[in-house]
Protein backbone atom coordinates (compact mmCIF):
# COMPACT_ATOMS: atom_id res chain seq x y z
CA UNK A 1 0.00 0.00 0.00
CA UNK A 2 1.55 2.97 -0.80
CA UNK A 3 1.77 5.60 2.55
CA UNK A 4 1.59 8.79 0.32
CA UNK A 5 -1.55 8.56 -0.93
CA UNK A 6 -4.31 10.72 -0.13
CA UNK A 7 -6.17 9.52 2.89
CA UNK A 8 -9.60 9.79 2.73
CA UNK A 9 -10.26 12.58 5.19
CA UNK A 10 -8.02 14.74 2.92
CA UNK A 11 -9.96 13.97 0.08
CA UNK A 12 -12.94 14.28 1.84
CA UNK A 13 -11.69 17.86 2.65
CA UNK A 14 -10.75 18.56 -0.82
CA UNK A 15 -14.08 17.37 -2.40
CA UNK A 16 -15.71 19.67 -0.37
CA UNK A 17 -13.66 22.87 -0.83
CA UNK A 18 -14.04 22.16 -4.70
CA UNK A 19 -17.68 21.60 -4.53
CA UNK A 20 -18.11 24.89 -1.99
CA UNK A 21 -16.23 27.13 -4.84
CA UNK A 22 -18.25 25.26 -7.54
CA UNK A 23 -21.67 26.47 -6.09
CA UNK A 24 -20.41 29.55 -5.73
CA UNK A 25 -19.25 30.57 -9.03
CA UNK A 26 -22.55 28.60 -9.83
CA UNK A 27 -24.67 30.65 -8.00
CA UNK A 28 -22.89 34.45 -8.81
CA UNK A 29 -23.36 32.99 -12.91
CA UNK A 30 -27.03 32.83 -12.14
CA UNK A 31 -27.00 36.03 -10.69
CA UNK A 32 -25.41 38.35 -12.94
CA UNK A 33 -25.18 36.30 -16.19
CA UNK A 34 -22.65 38.91 -17.64
CA UNK A 35 -20.30 38.32 -15.09
CA UNK A 36 -16.55 37.91 -15.84
CA UNK A 37 -14.57 34.80 -14.04
CA UNK A 38 -11.30 36.58 -14.72
CA UNK A 39 -9.35 34.54 -11.61
CA UNK A 40 -9.90 30.92 -12.83
CA UNK A 41 -6.16 30.50 -12.80
CA UNK A 42 -5.96 30.05 -9.10
CA UNK A 43 -8.38 27.38 -9.26
CA UNK A 44 -6.59 25.24 -11.54
CA UNK A 45 -3.22 25.35 -8.94
CA UNK A 46 -5.27 25.20 -5.84
CA UNK A 47 -4.34 22.21 -4.12
CA UNK A 48 -7.44 20.60 -3.49
CA UNK A 49 -8.68 21.19 -7.36
CA UNK A 50 -5.60 19.29 -8.24
CA UNK A 51 -6.17 16.81 -5.47
CA UNK A 52 -9.66 16.22 -6.57
CA UNK A 53 -8.73 15.67 -9.92
CA UNK A 54 -6.16 13.18 -9.56
CA UNK A 55 -8.80 10.96 -7.58
CA UNK A 56 -11.13 11.33 -10.77
CA UNK A 57 -8.20 10.27 -12.92
CA UNK A 58 -6.94 7.61 -10.44
CA UNK A 59 -10.90 6.72 -10.45
CA UNK A 60 -11.21 6.13 -13.84
CA UNK A 61 -11.29 2.94 -15.46
CA UNK A 62 -8.87 3.58 -18.15
CA UNK A 63 -6.00 4.52 -15.30
CA UNK A 64 -4.27 1.44 -15.63
CA UNK A 65 -3.43 1.78 -19.68
CA UNK A 66 0.01 3.89 -19.75
CA UNK A 67 -0.03 7.56 -21.98
CA UNK A 68 1.66 8.26 -24.55
CA UNK A 69 5.11 8.57 -22.11
CA UNK A 70 4.33 5.23 -20.96
CA UNK A 71 3.74 6.16 -17.51
CA UNK A 72 0.42 4.78 -15.39
CA UNK A 73 -1.52 6.09 -12.48
CA UNK A 74 0.15 3.60 -10.12
CA UNK A 75 3.36 4.41 -11.83
CA UNK A 76 3.42 7.39 -10.93
CA UNK A 77 1.77 6.84 -7.39
CA UNK A 78 5.18 4.43 -6.82
CA UNK A 79 7.39 6.50 -8.95
CA UNK A 80 7.46 10.05 -7.12
CA UNK A 81 4.01 9.83 -4.49
CA UNK A 82 0.79 11.47 -5.40
CA UNK A 83 1.80 14.67 -2.80
CA UNK A 84 5.16 15.24 -4.62
CA UNK A 85 3.33 14.43 -8.04
CA UNK A 86 0.72 17.31 -7.36
CA UNK A 87 3.59 19.75 -5.64
CA UNK A 88 5.74 19.78 -8.73
CA UNK A 89 2.55 19.74 -11.71
CA UNK A 90 1.57 22.81 -9.23
CA UNK A 91 4.80 24.46 -8.99
CA UNK A 92 4.93 24.06 -13.07
CA UNK A 93 1.71 25.47 -13.32
CA UNK A 94 1.98 28.20 -11.40
CA UNK A 95 5.02 29.15 -12.87
CA UNK A 96 3.62 28.72 -16.82
CA UNK A 97 6.30 26.03 -17.28
CA UNK A 98 4.03 23.25 -18.07
CA UNK A 99 3.63 21.58 -21.12
CA UNK A 100 1.39 19.04 -21.87
CA UNK A 101 2.52 15.98 -23.95
CA UNK A 102 0.12 14.54 -26.63
CA UNK A 103 -2.74 12.13 -26.33
CA UNK A 104 -2.46 8.63 -27.01
CA UNK A 105 -4.58 8.15 -29.65
CA UNK A 106 -6.59 4.13 -30.19
CA UNK A 107 -9.67 3.85 -33.13
CA UNK A 108 -11.47 1.25 -30.82
CA UNK A 109 -14.45 -0.68 -33.03
CA UNK A 110 -18.21 0.25 -32.52
CA UNK A 111 -21.32 -1.72 -33.15
CA UNK A 112 -21.69 -1.80 -36.89
CA UNK A 113 -18.27 -2.26 -37.66
CA UNK A 114 -17.53 1.19 -37.66
CA UNK A 115 -14.15 2.91 -35.65
CA UNK A 116 -14.46 5.91 -33.16
CA UNK A 117 -11.03 7.23 -31.45
CA UNK A 118 -9.91 6.78 -28.17
CA UNK A 119 -7.90 9.46 -26.32
CA UNK A 120 -4.98 8.12 -23.74
CA UNK A 121 -4.12 11.28 -21.52
CA UNK A 122 -0.50 11.28 -20.12
CA UNK A 123 -0.32 11.95 -16.78
CA UNK A 124 3.11 14.54 -16.74
CA UNK A 125 5.65 13.89 -13.94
Amino acid sequence: MNTDAPDDWALYRAERRVLEIQTKLHRWAIEDPHRRFDDLFNLVTDPAFLLVAWDRVRSNKGARTAGADGKTVSYIENRFGVEVFLARLRSQLKDRSFRPVAVRERMIPKTGGKLRRLGIPTEVA
